[in-house]
């Protein structure tokens, strides 16, 4: 996901905006490999519920930045 965000800054802000996309899409894929995890039993409840919060606050602060570069 900052890989995505640092390439994307060099760009025009409607190209940024696609590669915040796909960090974004990138997010939602991260949440889904978590639960993975939690269904494997490599994680307990409090750590995956910590983990979605910090990704969640990543979508928002990013979906805010996006917004701002309309």
């Amino acid at each position: 996901m900052p890989s995505n965000i640092a390439e994307g800054s060099s760009r025009t802000d409607k190209s940024f905006s696609h590669f915040l996309d796909i960090a974004l899409g990138s997010s939602f894929q991260l949440g889904t490999q978590l639960l993975v995890a939690k269904h494997r039993q490599y994680l307990n409840n409090e750590a995956l519920k910590k983990l979605e919060d910090k990704i969640e606050e990543f979508q928002r602060m990013t979906m805010g930045f996006q917004n701002s570069l309309a």
